[in-house]
């Protein structure tokens, strides 16, 4: 799929830390759109090994803010046209995606952000619960008696991709333009003289570059503190599991906030399930049994009929949260070092705006206008992008 290079250049126009979605499809529109090939991503692991290959492949822009909405809404245009662009199928699907609403206060909420997406052109409705039943016949409206499902809000465009193929597909085509991608190349620390950025060290040894990129999720703070910055990202494990294949049943996305959990069946028949932040600060990907078994509750309490479906395995990753529940990206304070972290569990939706925006910012050195109430100073400012109306539960 891409090229294994024995040894690096003594530098490069760009260095990209992290080789999953968000780098490698930032080097891919490098290349593609402004021309700059002599890039370079590094990755401690291997390709798409983090947050890429254990996220739950939900792709929706059915957020609160404007600046979310229209963010999210110019990642699922780009989704559209991936798969031709890659020359590879990335079983991307159109699912529609249902948001839950258990309480009065949570259909206010949902029928505020149908009409925020109204707005920005996005297709979202609140619904009732008999919308509801006719689009899923097999759920439980009642829930097990003690949350009942009032309505929802739906979103038509909800989506899921392969999230492996689609690492592989920004990597292949930025490898084809001469980006070259270094597995196994940790790096160890960011040389910045007079306030910019001047090199990296590796384990690999010294890259001479001007431009760097951080994209490592929750391995930020580490990089951070190589350059002297610092941000409000805390790091929490976000788990997920999947079923044994079985009979599709379900065609729609489901969320509920209040019960804590999303599911999606794929094309070869799994349920993949997750739910919301485990409540503490670790920088650990381990699995717990308390995660699958409430988890697992959940569930049965909308479809009880799977009480004998067996799970087939599980995982974690590391969810980079802020404390608006939107990402940090763009520019820093020290020169030529670019940021694109922050995406707690909503990040592999965002991989072709993600990749498109930050290559116009380190092509051109300025934020692209769709960041813009995305940048580190929001904090130090007080202007906060309040995001987590739309963005509580994991997916």
């Amino acid at each position: 799929m891409f090229t294994r290079h024995d040894t690096l250049k003594p530098g490069y126009d760009v260095v990209i830390i992290g080789a999953g979605g968000h780098g490698l499809a930032a080097a891919y529109y490098l290349a593609r759109d402004h021309g700059i090939q002599n890039v370079a991503v590094l990755d401690k692991g291997y390709l798409g090994g983090g947050n890429t290959g254990r996220n739950t492949t939900i792709i929706r822009s059915n957020y609160l803010t404007p600046e979310g909405v229209k963010f999210y809404d110019e990642s699922v245009r780009l989704w559209q046209d991936l798969a031709e662009d890659f020359d590879l199928n990335l079983f991307y699907s159109t699912r529609g995606h249902f948001t839950l609403a258990h309480t009065d206060s949570a259909m206010r909420t949902m029928r505020w952000r149908a009409e925020v997406n109204k707005h920005f052109g996005v297709r979202s409705e609140a619904v009732d619960a008999a919308f509801v039943k006719r689009a899923i016949p097999s759920i439980d409206l009642s829930c097990g008696g003690h949350a009942p499902i009032l309505g929802a809000l739906f979103h038509a465009p909800g989506a899921i991709a392969r999230h492996d193929a689609v690492a592989w597909g920004y990597g292949r085509g930025a490898d084809r333009r001469g980006v070259e991608i270094h597995q196994q190349t940790e790096v160890t620390g960011i040389r910045v003289q007079a306030g910019r950025v001047a090199g990296v060290e590796t384990t690999r040894g010294f890259i001479g570059t001007s431009r760097v990129l951080c994209a490592v999720a929750g391995f930020t703070p580490r990089i951070l503190d190589m350059v002297g910055l610092s941000t409000p990202i805390y790091v929490h494990p976000l788990q997920a599991m999947v079923s044994e294949p079985i009979k599709a049943w379900l065609d729609p996305i489901v969320v509920s906030g209040s019960l804590h959990v999303y599911v999606s069946q794929t094309a070869r028949g799994e349920l993949v399930m997750g739910a919301s932040l485990d409540p503490y600060e670790l920088h650990s990907t381990r699995s717990t049994l308390d995660f699958a078994e409430n988890l697992s509750a959940h569930m049965l309490d909308m479809f009880p009929f799977l009480c004998e479906v067996k799970v087939n395995r599980q995982w974690a990753g590391l969810a980079d949260m802020t404390p608006d529940f939107a990402p940090i990206m763009g520019v820093t304070p020290v020169d030529g070092f670019y940021i694109d972290a922050g995406w707690g569990t909503w990040g592999f939706k965002a991989t072709p705006v993600c990749g498109k925006t930050m290559s116009h910012t380190l092509a051109t050195g300025r934020n692209h206008e769709l960041i813009e109430g995305f940048t580190i100073d929001r904090f130090a400012r007080y202007q906060l992008t309040g995001e987590k109306g739309a963005a509580s539960v994991g997916h």
